[in-house]
């Protein structure tokens, strides 16, 4: 029968209702009685004791890995030094943050540990009521050990990996007999791009500390991680479709589309006639889709351009790919080819890029340097910036650029001209070109400042709001998360972390 949301044996009656413990001394009797006749069998029969359905198919699959009950500790796979590169390499890392926000302080208050796997149950992060990590190590529950069912047998997160289902294990359901002092619970999340299981993140603690309500929490949770990394995987497909548009618009109109390393297509020509996903074998240089085109693969710089087998492509222009806002030193790409480029040159092209028709040198110099611009120094700088791209790209009388320009400030000053709100903070990875003192650079900059912090407070939309709160442009607005503030609702578990930021804030 169901009690509490646990099936339990027909004999347990009410013990376990409400008081884990007395549920886990008739939990321990399932065990005891299980094991001594051989272990879970489907096929076994009667009103003998028998654990939830979810146990006994994890016990079954334990026991079929050899996982011995008696088996002290989990296996120690990763040390401490092969840790950091493990953790800065996955892609749970990215929501940490929002994890410990969430359940650290809880798990700390309510004496449980916090822990997070990857896809094969290796602990990765534990954090935590430190009273309890010593009690943790001593069955293994620390970075480094393996909990998989195969390696540990029966327990939250290697459970919840393979069923791929948030799951509660309590006390003398774990199959090993050294964790039938705990409860964990644990939920899986997904990758959002392909719906593949990244790892586990789990609560575990003494088995009197047990309460039906960590399995919302938990699971909820995973939820929220899952669409932080959705955020980050649309502001990704939006960044990669800015960066490598010029590659579709070099097929002139022809049939073709972009597709991400993983094989989503996200953008193409015309529109609607592309699949959601195609499958695209490394290596191969054709694919053919559910409608039976045949489409030629070319691999880009990051991801594939597809085109039409049967159409001859016209001679491209020269792609360049501009991205110089953000903290970090200016990229350029030619043709999906890195170029090293310095801050002046970046400046020029900048310049450049913004007046398509192309400038003189006097005003170029006074674009760059100010009333006292002097024409015979940008020409050095041309000079050189010529040697970097092709006189070809770079041309003159006047001064422009002969390629199909990609650039996140021209794609942030459009999306914000037309109105798209999202797509703009999206292509803006912080301050343009934030070392440059040139005048024309100051003041695009300022716009594109003022623009994006404005449009994202006039939205009034507190998702739009908390990833500019955490975007270079806005970590430090106090109007930002004051706004913010007001919006969140008050179950919101982001609320905490904000009112801390804005509290710092207050007092700076």
């Amino acid at each position: 029968m169901r009690e509490g949301g646990h099936v339990t044996s027909p004999r347990s009656g009410s013990r376990g209702v409400g008081d884990p413990v007395a549920r886990a001394r008739v939990l321990s009797e399932v065990f005891d009685d299980v094991m001594a006749a051989g272990g879970p069998s489907s096929t076994r029969g009667g009103d003998g004791p028998s654990p939830r359905p979810i146990i006994s198919a994890s016990w079954q699959r334990s026991l079929a890995a050899h996982v011995d009950p008696e088996k002290p500790n989990p296996p120690l796979v990763f040390t401490s030094d092969d840790l950091p590169t493990l953790r800065a390499d996955h892609p749970l890392n990215s929501v940490m943050p929002l994890l410990r926000s969430t359940l650290v302080s809880i798990a700390e208050e309510a004496m449980h540990v916090m822990l997070v796997t990857d896809a094969e149950g290796h602990i990765l992060w534990r954090d935590g009521a430190s009273g309890l990590l010593a009690e943790a190590d001593r069955v293994g529950l620390y970075p480094g050990t393996q909990v998989s069912e195969e390696s540990i047998g029966t327990n939250a997160m290697g459970t919840t990996l393979a069923v791929d289902a948030p799951v509660q294990i309590h006390s003398a359901e774990h199959l090993v007999r050294a964790f039938h002092a705990w409860t964990c619970v644990a939920a899986p999340v997904h990758d959002p791009d392909t719906g593949a299981i990244l790892g586990a993140i789990d609560i575990s603690g003494p088995l009197h500390t047990a309460h039906p309500a960590l399995v919302q929490l938990v699971s909820t949770t995973a939820t929220l991680a899952e669409n932080q990394l959705r955020v980050r995987v649309a502001i990704a497909d939006e960044q990669l479709r800015m960066r490598n548009m010029p590659h579709l618009a070099s097929l002139r109109g022809a049939p073709g589309a972009l597709v991400t390393p993983t094989g989503r297509i996200i953008a193409g020509e015309p529109y609607g006639r592309w699949p959601e996903r195609v499958a695209i074998t490394e290596g191969s240089d054709r694919v053919v889709l559910s409608d039976g085109r045949e489409m030629l693969v070319e691999p880009l710089a990051e991801g594939y351009l597809l085109r039409a087998a049967a159409s001859t492509r016209a001679a491209p222009r020269t792609a360049l790919s501009m991205r110089f806002m953000g903290d970090g030193s200016p990229r350029l790409t030619l043709d999906g080819r890195p170029v090293p480029l310095t801050l002046r040159p970046a400046e020029v092209l900048t310049v450049l890029a913004l007046h398509p028709d192309g400038v003189s040198g006097e005003r170029l110099a006074q674009l760059l340097y100010g009333e006292d611009g002097n024409p015979t120094t940008v020409r050095g700088e041309i000079h050189r910036l010529r040697a970097l791209i092709g006189s070809d790209v770079l041309r003159t009388r006047p001064y422009r650029l002969d390629a199909t320009i990609d650039s996140d400030f021209g794609a942030v000053r459009a999306a914000l001209q037309a109105g798209r709100v999202e797509a703009a903070l999206a292509a803006c990875g912080g301050p343009l070109l934030p070392r440059s003192d040139a005048p024309e650079i100051r003041e695009l900059r300022d716009e594109l400042e003022a623009g994006l912090r404005r449009a994202v407070l006039d939205t009034d939309d507190a998702e739009l709001l908390h990833t500019f709160a955490g975007h270079p442009l806005g970590r430090d607005d106090l109007e930002v998360h004051d706004r913010l503030v007001e919006l969140l609702a008050p179950g919101d578990t982001r609320l905490a972390a904000v009112a801390m930021r804005r509290a710092r804030l207050l007092r700076d």
